[in-house]
Order: C-alpha cells, then structure tokens, then sequence
C-alpha cells in the first residue's frame, strides 16, 4: 500500500501550497474506516482510494478532489456518516463524498429503461459540481486496471458499462487519455483475441519497417527547425482499440490501414501552429479531406487544434495534431484543466471552458423528456458524436454532431423552426432533408404556415434535441387521433345503455375517474388505457354492471368464450368482412388472422388451437389499422394529392414511411385507419385510378408475427 508522504509529494510537486494536514487526516480516517476490509485481490481495501487520489493527482487537481478521492467509499461501505465527514471536513468534501456514493449506487449496467432512468439522475448531479464524474472516472479507471482480480461475468459487466457509458463520457469532457485507456481496457476483456491480433501486427510491422514513429518525428523536427520554428515534435502508435474500430468502421484489414501512427506538434503561438501547418504540408503531401482546424472552431469541451494528415514515409499515413502547450493542457485534461493547480495556485488557461456548461446544457435540454429510452438514445449520440460546424445565412455558427442533416439543423436553431420546415438549401442549392451537412456548409431552412413534423424525420434526424422534438409533436398527433376515436367509442357505448355521451356527461366521468380532464378520458379511450365499460360504470353503475351493455372488443367478434381476449395479428392486420380464424395462446388469450395469412400455415400441425371466428356486424371498433404499399410518381404535388384522396374517403393517415427512393418514383407504406373491408377497397380503388399512382396493394409482414 503507498504510503502517505508519497501522495503528499506527489501533490507538493504542484501545489506546494496544499494542505498536507488535510490530506493526511484523510489519509488516517479512510486507513482506519476501512480496517479489515480487503479487494478481491487480497490486497487492503483502502489501497484502491490511494490509488485513485494518485490518478487525480497526476491531473494537478485541488486538495478537496484528492481528499474526495481518499473517502470516497467510506460513507457507502464502512460506517462513516454524512455528518461525521463534514464535521472533519467540511461541507464541501462531505456533498462530494456523498454525490460519488449515489452515482456508485445507480447501478448502470441494469435493464434499459433503468439505465435510462439513471443517466438522467447522473447528468442531474454531475452539472453540480463536476468534480463527481472526475472522482468516479478515476475509480473506475482503476478497477478497470485490477479487473482480472473479479470474476468473469463480473469482468463482462464491468467492461461493457464502461465502454458504454464511462469511456465516451471521459472522451467527451476532454480527457481523451483516459478514454482511450478505459476503452483498451475495456477491449481487452470483451474481445481478447481481437486485441491480440492487433498487437501481433504491430510487432511484426515495426519488425518490418524499422522505427517508423522515430523516423518521422525526426524528419518533422528538422523541417520545423530549418523554418525556424521552435516546437516539440511527440509520435505515437494509436491504441489497439482504436485501430480495431477503424477497421470495424471502415471493413479494412490491418495490411490496408493507413493512419496507425498519430504525432503531435506543440508550438509557443496560435501563429506558429499555422506556419507549422505550411511547413509539413510543403514537405508532405496532405490526404484530401482529412482537415479539421478546431482552433478557428473550438469543441464545446474546449478542445483546440488543427488535424491534418499526410503521406509520410514510404506513402504511408500519418495524423498530424498542431497546437499550443496551453491548448495541449487542455486537450489531456479536458474539463480538469479547470481544477489543476500550478506551484500553489489555481492555473489559468485561456482555453479551459467551465466544466460544468456541456453537462448543464444536456441535462435542461433532455429534463422534460419523458421517455426514459428517448432520453438514454439522446445522451449517448451526444457523447459518442463528433462535431460538424454550418452557418445560418446571417453568418451564424450552428454546431452540430457528424451525420447531421437540415432537419437537425433546424431544430439547433430553434424547435419553432424545425417544427415548420418543409426544405432546405445547402450553399444555396436545395437540397432533400436527409442530406448530412459538412463543415462550413451554409444553411437556409424553408418554413411554411400549417406544417407539423413526420414520422419519417425521426429516421432522418441525429440530435436528441431534434428527435426529442419530433417524438413529443407525434405524440400529440396521435393524441388528438385517440380523442377522435374515443369520442366515437364513448357515443357507441352510452347510446348502447340508452343515455347521451354529452360534454357535461364526460366532464363528470372524468372527475369521478380523477382524469385530468375530458380530453384526457376520451385519449385514454382511444388509446385502449381506459375501457367503455370503465367509463359508462363511473354514471351509470347500475347499466354498466350487466355486461351485456359493454361495447369491447369482445362484443366484435363472435366464437370467443367470456375469458377469451382477441388481439388482431399484426402480420395481416384482418378488417370487418373479412374470413377469420383465431389462434389461442397460453393465458385465454387468441389472435385474429385473416383466413388467408401466411403465418397460419405455422400452425397447421396444432389444430387445437385453431378457432372458427366472425365478425358480428355492427358491434365492431370504427377504425381498424391497416398499411398499404404505394408506388407513386416522384413529381410535385403527388404526395399531397394522394392524401387527399385517402381523406376524401373518411379515412385517416396515421403513418407514413418511406421504403424507397428513386429519381422517378418513390415507395411508401402508409398506415390508414379503416372500418371494414369494403372501406379498403373504396380507398383501394381511387388511389388506383390515380394516374400517379404506379402499384397500390394491402401490404403484409410475415414477420410480424403477432401474440
């Protein structure tokens, strides 16, 4: 176990100013809290919170973050309190302590919507005080450096939440360090033989070609010095992980992989990083398209630099990184750089951004998110994206994740806006919607009155900004279908017990219900979240008590038993008039295909299970989904004409997607509402008298096999 004036050196080193009395009563109180306690290494417990106050240390942090680091699980897994650790050191140690204890506690691998759930509350509290993540990033750092000590399932685990979670959480405040070393340690637990390979290439490459990274740190550092310039020259070889998601990315094998070595080249001034930029790219040929100046536009995290690459030696590839020292501290610490002290004081960089900015700004952008698995989707696109930057036509930059499109665009500017468009012009040539911009590309985004956003951007879209948008305006679409549907329901079934389903009627059953409001009553209707005979009960419970009275489901297909609860199959979506027969499940319950279904020849060899159905007439739902397939003529105005068709025949359009695109035509599936077969084929009919309609058919998924 260190000892404890290794630590305080180690601090002194960089901050002689600290206060060493409070870093070794740490030290004591963790030592004695954790008495007795061993890792699974069999080594003394308290040796893991040293270790972790030395990893935050490397980074130059404050004395409250390396005091953090020493208790940090003495509140969670001794019996040290709350109180007792602020009563010997403070507030601020103690709501540390106590905000480490509680991310420890969320438990991240569990099930997806959990997790969902506790990367909110992880954000929540890192946008505090971010000191928390640098304590918990630096614990798991080093229990992914003595994972071998768990076991493998354990090890499994372990490995995948921190390739998941904690590795491009590190990556995206800036601390690209340690997201490399927590991906290759991650790496080399859940795919050991991949990473083996990699290695052995390397081995047999430099055996190959010599020294390659001091070769060409050598030939930089004599071009830069006959220019006269004053700069430090660093070559590396990337970390096998890197190179293996390059090859997953790219489908190469290692032989055809060209950017496997990285340098760095450090200069005193923003204006040497420039001539430093001409020196190479006059000595060496630069890669078309690999240019990035991040200086002229920073990352969000703060992060500046110029990315190049060029044809080295022998033709092959090389990343070069050109920025300042000061630009350099940032680029190792990330967000750290903002705690690190130099000789006694807080060190000030330009450069360092306010940790905290990034985290606040995600969690108010995703707090009214109501769906958790939304939100999780959200949050890690914002983590693992790289960032492009586009100009609003005024000049504006607007930074956006890699891939995005217009639609994206839009919504960065204001959720109005990307609510109301209906096009965009890229560098002044309209462009479609699913177009991923680029760097430096100018935006215009075409709005018109009356447009609401599609389904289909949500497969266009990349921000969780935007799709978070889109998701809330769909459900209030379908909202208003629910209410449409329900207020149909709610008429059936009073009139089925004699009464009228009034305003008055609904308001009072709503109350009587403790719904929110009419409207709410009659989408929860809609929405099957509420029965007719729930509703009709809450007035009348006299009436509803027979069930004879009850317009369900049940009542709307006949060759059921009272136990019996049907579901229409999703493969072939049956209508009113059409031949059905049920297949029961487990549990009473039966599902209705159309007599011609595919998927029932699944079942022929299980007769028993086989029921004779029909539809009772006038006792069914008044709409049943169903999708058709439609081919259409890529011309304007097509699409909008074809709508109106559909809705001329009192139908509804609940969906619409895109299957294929061509120059001449399109293909698509819309979802349409429908109340039996013979309204199919009315809809059927004029869409195919179209004269731009090319096919029209009942489209049907085998594999949609329903339950």
């Amino acid at each position: 176990m260190i000892p404890v004036d290794d630590l305080v050196d180690t601090i002194l080193a960089y901050n002689p100013r600290s206060d060493v009395a409070l870093i070794r009563e740490a030290y004591a109180f963790g030592k004695a809290a954790h008495e007795g306690q061993f890792r699974h290494s069999g080594e003394p417990y308290f040796s893991h919170p040293i270790e972790v106050a030395l990893i935050l240390a490397s980074q130059a942090l404050d004395d409250s973050t390396i005091v953090t680091a020493l208790l940090h699980d003495t509140i969670e897994d001794t019996g040290a309190s709350y109180a007792e650790v602020e009563a010997r050191f403070g507030r601020q140690v103690a709501e540390l302590v106590d905000g480490v204890t509680k991310l420890t506690n969320l438990q991240l691998s569990s099930t997806e919507t959990k997790q969902a759930e506790n990367f909110r509350k992880l954000f929540i509290a890192m946008s505090r005080d971010m000191r928390v993540i640098l304590v918990k990033l630096a614990d798991r750092l080093h229990n992914m450096r003595t994972i071998k000590a768990m076991r493998p399932e354990k090890q499994g685990q372990k490995a995948r939440e921190t390739m998941d979670i904690y590795a491009p959480l590190a990556g995206r405040m800036g601390m690209q360090w340690m997201r490399e070393e927590l991906e290759d340690l991650a790496f080399k637990v859940l795919n050991p033989e991949g990473r083996a390979s990699i290695m052995r290439r390397f081995i047999t490459l430099q055996k190959e070609t010599g020294d390659v990274i001091q070769q060409i740190t050598s030939d930089m550092k004599y071009e830069l010095k006959q220019a006269g310039l004053s700069a430090r020259v660093l070559g590396r070889a990337k970390k096998p992980y890197s190179i293996w998601r390059k090859m997953q990315e790219k489908e190469l094998s290692f032989s055809r992989l060209s950017d496997i070595y990285g340098f760095r080249v450090l200069t005193e001034s923003e204006e040497d990083c420039y001539a430093a930029l001409g020196v190479i790219h006059r000595r060496w040929r630069a890669v078309p398209g690999r240019f990035k100046d991040y200086i002229s536009q920073p990352k969000s995290n703060g992060y500046r630099s110029i990315h190049t690459t060029v044809s080295g030696r022998n033709g092959r590839r090389v990343e070069v990184q050109i920025r300042t020292y000061q630009m350099h501290e940032v680029a190792e610490a990330g967000v750290a750089a903002h705690w690190s002290y130099r000789d006694g004081v807080r060190a000030e960089n330009p450069f360092a951004v306010d940790p905290a900015r990034w985290l606040a700004s995600l969690s108010d952008q995703f707090t009214a998110e109501e769906d958790h698995e939304d939100f999780l989707e959200a949050v890690k696109l914002e983590m693992y994206s790289d960032q492009v930057f586009c100009f609003t036509p005024k000049g504006d930059v607007v930074k956006l994740p890699r891939g995005a499109t217009p639609i994206d665009f839009a919504y960065a500017i204001h959720t109005r806006i990307g609510s109301a468009c209906v096009g965009a012009k890229v560098d002044a040539m309209r462009v479609p919607l699913w177009t991923r911009l680029k760097n430096g590309q100018s935006v215009e985004i075409i709005t018109a009155e009356g447009q609401t956003p599609q389904a289909t951007w949500l497969d266009i879209a990349t921000t969780g900004k935007a799709r978070s948008a889109i998701r809330r305006a769909l459900r209030e679409v379908d909202r208003e279908r629910y209410i449409k549907l329900g207020r149909e329901l709610a008429r059936a079934a009073f009139e089925n017990v004699g009464k009228r389903a009034s305003d008055k009627a609904l308001e009072t059953a709503a109350r009587k219900l403790r719904l929110e409001s009419r409207s709410e009553l009659l989408a929860q209707l809609g929405s099957a979240e509420l029965t007719t005979q729930e509703v009709v009960r809450a007035l009348y419970p006299d009436l509803a008590a027979d069930d004879s009275h009850e317009i369900s489901a049940e009542r709307a297909v006949i060759g059921l038993s009272n136990d019996q609860s049907p579901n229409r199959a999703p493969c072939c979506q049956p209508l009113p008039g059409e031949r059905i027969v049920g297949i029961t499940y487990r549990g009473e319950g039966v599902v209705i295909h159309a007599i011609d279904c595919d998927n029932l020849q699944l079942y022929e060899d299980q007769p028993t299970r086989w029921l004779d159905l029909y539809w009772q007439p006038g006792k069914h739902a008044p709409e049943y989904n169903v999708t058709l397939e439609v081919t259409i003529g890529n011309d304007a105005g097509v699409l909008g004409r074809i709508c109106t068709l559909i809705g001329e025949q009192k139908a509804n359009i609940s969906d619409m997607q895109f299957i294929d695109r061509k120059p001449d035509f399109f293909k698509l599936h819309i979802d349409v509402d429908l109340s039996d077969a013979e309204h199919l084929h009315r809809v059927v009919a004029v869409l195919e008298a179209e004269s731009d309609v090319a096919e029209v058919s009942r489209y049907r998924d085998p594999a949609r096999l329903g339950r």
